[in-house]
């Protein structure tokens, strides 16, 4: 059998799509040609191959090899068609059978001695694979992805000869074992460690149980990080279809993770250099960026202002769309950023021109130019807007004083109460809420439509920024067990607008 053929996945994006190697082997001058648009990785892995079939004390042809990689306008990266190319070539030369290969899909790098290395991106394959009712053959070192996804036809191999050895029905290759990747979170930590900030923490759970953005504005030392970084343990586990979501992300990005963290929500804080390229997604390689790998979970910018303005205006679109569109000269590439903004800033360059206890350096031009670094389109997509004040020190020795607040098992059983209110009336977080769904289910009487109108005027603010004031009220009468806004949620859900700095920043 001169050809053979053997599937295997490309990856555009996050999606898996399906490339058809193609192995010719004839006579001639001993040569090895791999065509079908591959970079440099995948030329590079002639030599691997050729070491891994001859250590694998197999026979490497001494023949004209030609492998095509079809489709041949699909961009191949990666050492991820080793396994595949190799398969295709014992195939081709009747060392193996190559009937045994139809239907079944490859993927690894080799190394020299013919063993598997793990390779990245490999759960959206895992995942095509089973909707096409497809065999699937991974390296071992990707068991981890192999027992989330839980699909009985892939099975993983350690090296090329034991996969050889199970086709001449010699041996065995394990499958997945889900009871490898538990649901379980380790995330069990709550307020309890923060002292006073009722304020805030009344604003965190708000934020928590719809999904909504949040902004921190105070001093340096106030706990902005810290009730950050809370509010992620407020969140309830992913479920299982939002897990998988999240890891094929993290797989696509090659981002190292452990089983036991799979239902963790992400939180990401990159830090205020990041660029454009590396929050929103792109670069030479087109990879997803920040926004995307805190899917279903946390963004924490801290030190907003610091961030370039050009790389926070990119965050408009994915923060309305839940999406991020990267577009090249032939193709386009779609990420999920489905993510919950959290951030944090001072007031002002030194930092202390809301603490009364420290006295401001910064003249009122200076303290304009920094809070305007901050649009104010990325303000109106912003559901809560907070000041948290500096701590005296007998606040901070003080014991918390709301059990309710502090208790975090509580606080996690409201979230997770509210949250499924939302999904049950709704299918989504109040946050998500468009159009004639959130006039649906806030249901305002005229007196409070004429008393919104009102305020809405007098405070300038758009309609987007009214809309979010319905979803925060929507919210906390969720949160109250009410299921009518009343005049007290939508008061408590305009303070959220009415921040003293807020007004500055929108000067």
């Amino acid at each position: 059998m001169a050809i053979a053929t053997v599937h295997s996945r490309a990856l555009l994006g996050v999606e898996a799509l399906s490339v058809t190697v193609e192995t010719h082997i004839s006579s001639g001058l001993p040569g090895f040609a791999i065509v079908g648009m591959p970079e440099t990785a995948v030329r590079e892995s002639k030599d691997r191959v050729r070491s891994a079939i001859l250590n694998s004390g197999l026979e490497f042809p001494a023949k004209r090899i030609t492998v095509n990689l079809a489709p041949a306008d699909l961009p191949k990266i990666g050492g991820r068609y080793d396994f595949a190319i190799a398969m295709g070539i014992l195939a081709a030369s009747g060392q193996v059978d190559g009937r045994k290969l139809a239907g079944v899909e490859l993927l690894g790098e080799l190394a020299l001695d013919g063993g598997l290395r793990k390779v990245f991106g490999l759960i959206p394959s895992i995942r095509a694979a089973a909707r096409e009712q497809r065999m699937i053959v991974l390296p071992a070192a990707n068991s981890d992805e192999m027992n989330l996804v839980g699909y009985d036809g892939s099975l993983m191999a350690g090296s090329l000869v034991e996969y050889v050895t199970h086709l001449m029905q010699e041996s065995e290759l394990a499958g997945p074992d889900p009871k490898q990747s538990s649901p379980a979170c380790g995330c069990h930590r709550g307020l309890d460690r923060i002292r006073g900030q009722k304020a805030a923490k009344r604003a965190l759970l708000i934020a928590a149980a719809g999904g909504h953005n949040l902004l921190m504005i105070g001093p340096p030392g106030s706990g902005k990080t810290l009730l950050a970084n809370s509010l992620a343990r407020l969140l309830p586990p992913l479920d299982p279809e939002e897990a998988m979501e999240v890891a094929a992300i993290r797989s696509v990005s090659n981002v190292r993770g452990h089983c036991r963290s799979w239902y963790c929500r992400p939180m990401r804080s990159p830090h205020h250099s990041a660029t454009s390229p590396a929050l929103v997604g792109g670069g030479s390689k087109a990879q997803p960026g920040e926004v995307s790998l805190a899917h279903r979970g946390l963004l924490f910018l801290d030190e907003l202002t610091e961030f370039k303005p050009s790389t926070l205006e990119a965050l408009r679109e994915p923060l309305e769309s839940g999406e991020i569109t990267i577009s090249r000269a032939n193709y386009r590439l779609s990420f999920p950023a489905r993510f919950q903004l959290v951030a944090a800033m001072n007031p002002c360059p030194c930092g202390y021109a809301s603490d009364t206890r420290n006295e401001c350096r910064c003249s009122q031009d200076r303290i304009d130019r920094y809070l305007g670094r901050v649009s104010g389109p990325l303000l109106d997509r912003l559901d809560i807007i907070i000041e948290v004040p500096a701590l005296s020190h007998a606040e901070l020795l003080a014991a918390p004083d709301d059990a309710d607040l502090s208790s975090p098992e509580k606080l996690r059983d409201r979230v997770s109460g509210c949250r499924e209110s939302q999904q049950d009336r709704s299918g989504a977080l109040n946050s998500e809420l468009r159009g004639e769904e959130l006039e649906r289910v806030s249901r305002l009487s005229p007196r409070q439509k004429r008393w919104l109108a009102d305020t809405m005027e007098q405070l300038s603010l758009s309609a987007r920024a009214a809309h979010r004031v319905l979803r925060v009220a929507r919210t906390i009468a969720d949160i109250e067990g009410s299921a009518e806004i009343l005049e007290q949620h939508l008061l408590e859900a305009v303070s959220y607008r009415r921040c003293r700095l807020l007004r500055s920043l929108l000067r």
